[in-house]
């Protein structure tokens, strides 16, 4: 063997291969290369290699690795990262398509808050713009229930324990303000409403003072609970009444929510309110992000109203009816101020009243607006109708002779007058002058040939005075009075109502009458409002009034002429009604009054209507007194002097002067034999 061959079977070169289906170890090849051709590498340097001449010896056998197909795993993951994909590709789906709308709401549910802007309400002023009903600002207290949670609060009582805070502040019940607290879905709740700028001062300090606490507690480790941190407020608006119970039975009063609940403010709510607006935002933690745009539609105040009242007029009427009612021990007592020439009511005044300002100390029966809306039989004032209608049917003039006796038998019963006495011998005009039951039936019954026919004539003046039909003024509740059909009429009924009994009529209508007598013979529809002023500033005026004509201008101004004997003859029973320097006309009234309790005669309903100057008429003032328990309960006694005082007030404010004529001075009687 050669060299070379004997260096190429070096046994130190030699090297055992495993068996060939172990793969996974490399066999090197003869001459120091593996069987890939490779080089073998080179020993490490340090390592002993065995001496030249020692046979080395034969390394271990290789420990064999055995590796499984990869694929089945591959295909196992692929299968479960397609069915997580398919999930978020499904419920993907599920948000952004098919439940879109839903989670779109409620993300803006959660995220925006949308809150009312609430209009101002406009104010009701008297005539000459002074404010007898106006808004100031106030605050709703509001609060986010979401915010009392223990999760969020980290007390589980923070919503008992803001309400203890709160309830003597707002004057609400703690348990009830708890109860709204403790609503953790709801973002909103009203605590209260239209509370005044120190309330909300007060509430504003308070959280400051809890915001405080927290901060300092959380910096020492601890919970920093604050409870009021929940609590905010809406701009609103308050309503006041400047002048107290003055006018309050025609202005009425707005209720909690800020609408009208009585009077004119229920009437023109609709004017006054306005319409409110609505602003839009985005919130966190209850509190606004002013980085993101808000939406919002602006309010639109409410029209100022101005009324025909005059403030004076209605504080001088008020005063007078509200003494002589006390004085009198009666139940209640109305004054009704009318201009003659326009039917502009310049004062409704009530006795008892109530204060807007705080209805918890109110009478509910005072809170009425009684002038309107108490319906009662009105008595010997009404005797101007049936005189009215005996003069345009020329049944009779004022010197016309009435012989009067002490008793009239008519029908199914005996009928007098007010007090007894001999046969009197009177005029016409005496007859209204002395205010003659017994004479008023006589001289009507001259309307007809027959009584039947004579009740419907006076039943169509009646009607055309305003009776039995509702004033004109639209006002809530107001009663239209009782005036049953001719027909209908009982037995008594056809004798009692020329002189004012067995119908019924409201303040407001008995007022008219003497108004329309005074301005000529021609109804003028009665007015509360002269017009509105809408948000723009411009004055719209209220419609024309409606007018008809009940008599001739003659007849009228005969009734004012006889209406002056009323008051200024001494046999006239109003002579308490006088005002110096003035001529006057009027009339008084003493009517059996029905309890409104037992539906039965009780008491008495004393009454005075009259108008001035007599000879050109410019103010119209009525008052009745209902159940006078106190003194004289006769109209011209009571009501009398409650007319002069509120006339001779209107007269001076509106600078009516004195005409200076002298009064014709009817004969009241005649002698008999003449």
């Amino acid at each position: 063997m050669s060299p070379s061959a004997e260096a190429d079977h070096d046994p130190r070169q030699v090297t055992q291969c495993p068996p060939r289906n172990h793969r996974a170890v490399a066999c090197p090849a003869p001459g120091g290369r593996t069987r890939g051709g490779r080089p073998r590498p080179a020993a490490r340097p340090g390592t002993r290699r065995p001496p030249a001449g020692r046979p080395r010896p034969a390394p271990r056998a290789a420990r064999s690795l055995l590796l499984g197909s990869p694929r089945p795993r591959l295909r196992l993951v692929g299968v479960g990262l397609t069915l997580v994909m398919l999930a978020f590709v499904v419920r993907l789906l599920q948000v952004q398509a098919v439940d879109a709308s839903a989670y779109a709401a409620k993300a803006e549910k959660n995220r925006y808050f949308t809150s009312t802007l609430a209009a101002e309400r406009g104010k009701i002023t008297d005539r000459s713009g002074i404010a007898l009903a106006t808004s100031v600002d106030a605050h709703d207290i509001t609060a986010d229930p979401s915010m009392f949670t223990a999760r969020f609060t980290k007390a589980p009582d923070a919503p008992e324990r803001a309400a203890e805070i709160l309830a003597p502040i707002l004057r609400k019940d703690a348990a009830e303000l708890a109860k709204k607290l403790r609503a953790p879905k709801s973002r909103y709740a009203v605590l209260a409403r239209r509370q005044t700028p120190q309330v909300w001062k007060q509430i504003k300090d308070l959280k400051s003072v809890f915001a405080k606490k927290a901060s300092a507690d959380k910096a020492k480790g601890g919970k920093g609970v604050d409870v009021l941190a929940g609590v905010f407020q809406e701009a609103s608006s308050k309503r006041v009444y400047p002048n107290g119970d003055l006018a309050a039975g025609i202005l009425g009063y707005v209720n909690a929510e800020g609408k009208g609940a009585g009077g004119l403010e229920t009437q023109l709510d609709e004017e006054l309110a306005g319409k409110d607006g609505e602003i839009k935002y985005a919130q966190s933690g209850g509190r606004r992000v002013p980085t993101v745009g808000a939406r919002e539609v602006p309010a639109v105040p409410g029209s100022d109203i101005e009324l025909t009242i005059d403030r004076d007029i209605q504080w001088a009427a008020q005063d007078a009816i509200a003494e002589q009612v006390e004085k009198s021990g009666a139940d209640r007592g109305y004054v009704i101020v009318q201009d003659t020439r326009t039917g502009e009511v310049l004062a409704m005044a009530n006795a008892p009243g109530f204060d807007p300002n705080d209805l918890s100390q109110a009478d509910a029966a005072a809170m009425g607006n009684a002038a309107l809306q108490d319906a009662y039989e009105p008595g010997s004032t009404a005797k101007v109708m049936s005189m009215a209608a005996v003069l345009e049917e020329n049944a009779a003039v004022p010197g016309t002779h009435v012989v009067v006796p002490n008793r009239l038998h008519r029908g199914d019963r005996l009928f007098k007058d007010d007090i007894d006495h001999p046969t009197w011998y009177l005029t016409l005009n005496g007859v209204l002058a002395k205010s003659s039951n017994i004479g008023t039936i006589l001289a009507t019954e001259q309307l007809g040939k027959t009584r039947a026919q004579a009740n419907q004539v006076l039943h169509s003046y009646l009607r055309k005075f305003g009776l039995g039909r509702p004033s004109g003024l639209h006002y809530p509740g107001e009663t239209a009075g009782i005036l049953a059909a001719p027909g209908d009429w009982s037995t008594s009924q056809q004798y009692t109502i020329p002189f004012g009994q067995g119908l019924s009529l409201n303040a407001m209508q008995a007022a008219s009458v003497y108004s329309t007598i005074a301005n000529g013979g021609v109804r003028i529809q009665p007015t509360l409002v002269r017009g509105t002023k809408g948000p723009d500033g411009r004055f719209t005026p209220a419609p024309e009034p409606k007018k008809s004509r009940v008599v001739s201008e003659k007849t009228a101004k005969t009734l004012a002429t006889m209406l002056e004997s009323v008051v200024d003859d001494e046999e006239g029973t109003g002579t308490k009604a006088r005002i110096p320097g003035y001529r006057v006309g009027g009339k008084t009234g003493t009517s059996n009054r029905v309890d409104p309790a037992t539906g039965r005669y009780k008491g008495y309903t004393a009454s005075f209507a009259g108008f001035a100057p007599a000879d050109k008429p410019r103010v119209t003032v009525y008052c009745a007194i209902q159940n006078p328990t106190r003194g004289s309960y006769f109209g011209g006694q009571i009501c009398g002097p409650v007319y002069k005082q509120v006339m001779e007030f209107a007269l001076k404010t509106l600078q009516v002067a004195p005409t200076g004529s002298e009064p014709a001075r009817l004969p009241v009687s005649f002698t008999p034999g003449e």
